[in-house]
């Protein structure tokens, strides 16, 4: 690929630790790393222009991105963030509109919120230690993205809208002020600014991982309001913490808790969550498939994948004709049925049957027994 014209693309060569901890010792010592600050600025432009693949024409702009409004010797990075916060926005923007042509403006907005939000982007600075070049005389600063790079270092999974530590917005602050200083550097050129830099961005919050996690507090208002159902989220504190309890129709649920009010709210709705939709995971596939006749042959099971698909909002099954076998007057079929969802694309092959109908009934029954102990119902 050609560099840019106004830009100076470089490859260095540098190696990164990604081995698990064996121990918690170990990872209070990774994070401790994580978090060591790098003193010399003249060092940390260097580390950070490695990082990016990227030497800048003007390192001043690197150095006033990496400046906290707390170091009152130099500029701060408060002018290029709001410039980055611009830029990212755009570049995002663009990105989404190309990569999902048929989304409807609401769905891209949500694809685009998701990448430049303060949770992801305190996690991409975490994840490539930007953190650590930022020139500051806060006493607290350190502390706080300590834990927070602890808790992320914990995640079984990204968090799209929040783990159990609220990201520190100076974590996203400053890869939007090294976004602007690229920015700038290349002459305002948003083009340049995606190639140099999305590899830091990465992996982008996409479609399908949205759906995966879609907003826990939003979900579990919609799901209980389909099913007729009030929901009631009571907070209180205790010591230092927040804590947030769901209530449905006056039952108890489920609760959470955190040193952010926010925080323990998305947890205990994830909480209950987990529980609701446990229990509406396996009243789907019983409800629709009922009493089985010891057989793997479901009744009108054509018809009752369809339902289930139309309750899961997933795409119709296709259905085709996989063999044909024997002579033309004793022709015998099987067939597969495939369902494309947000993650995987759900196949299987029926058993033999004398009628292309049975055959893909066959199908049908195998996709739904199938679905019944799988992840995709919980």
């Amino acid at each position: 690929m050609r560099s840019p014209e106004n830009c100076a693309v470089v490859t260095y060569t540098y190696t990164v630790n990604t081995s698990s901890s064996s121990s918690s010792e170990d990872t209070d010592a990774d994070v401790d790393t994580m978090t060591d600050s790098v003193t010399d600025m003249a060092a940390s432009v260097i580390a950070v222009e490695k990082l990016l693949n990227y030497r800048f024409k003007n390192r001043k702009l690197l150095e006033e991105a990496l400046t906290h409004s707390s170091y009152t010797d130099s500029a701060s990075y408060q002018r290029l963030e709001f410039v980055g916060d611009a830029a990212l926005g755009l570049a995002i923007s663009n990105y989404v509109f190309l990569a999902y042509p048929d989304l409807d403006p609401g769905q891209l907005s949500l694809i685009r919120a998701a990448n430049i939000s303060t949770e992801k982007l305190a996690r991409v600075a975490v994840r490539h230690g930007l953190h650590r070049y930022i020139r500051h005389n806060a006493a607290s600063l350190h502390e706080k993205v300590r834990d927070f790079a602890l808790a992320v270092q914990q995640e079984d999974e990204t968090e799209v809208y929040g783990g159990a530590i609220k990201a520190p917005k100076i974590l996203a602050d400053i890869v939007e002020s090294v976004a602007a200083a690229v920015y700038v550097d290349c002459g305002f050129d948003l083009q340049a600014l995606w190639v140099i830099f999305r590899g830091i961005l990465e992996p982008i919050v996409t479609l399908d991982v949205l759906q995966h996690q879609p907003q826990p507090v939003t979900l579990l208002f919609e799901l209980c309001q389909k099913d007729g159902k009030q929901v009631d989220i009571r907070h209180w504190r205790k010591g230092e913490k927040n804590i947030a309890s769901v209530f449905i129709d006056g039952q108890f649920v489920a609760s959470a808790s955190s040193h952010q009010k926010e925080n323990a709210k998305l947890h205990a709705a994830k909480a209950a969550l987990q529980k609701l939709s446990y229990k509406t995971g396996a009243c789907i596939i019983t409800d629709i498939i009922g009493e089985l006749n010891g057989s793997s042959d479901i009744e009108s099971a054509k018809q009752k994948l369809h339902e289930l698909c139309g309750k899961k909002k997933w795409p119709k099954p296709n259905y085709r004709i996989e063999k044909e076998i024997g002579p033309s007057h004793e022709r015998r079929f099987v067939c597969s049925v495939q369902i494309e969802i947000a993650d995987a694309v759900l196949f299987v092959m029926g058993n033999e049957k004398s009628r292309v109908k049975d055959a893909e009934n066959s199908a049908a029954s195998l996709m739904l027994l199938g679905l019944q102990n799988s992840r995709y119902l919980r």
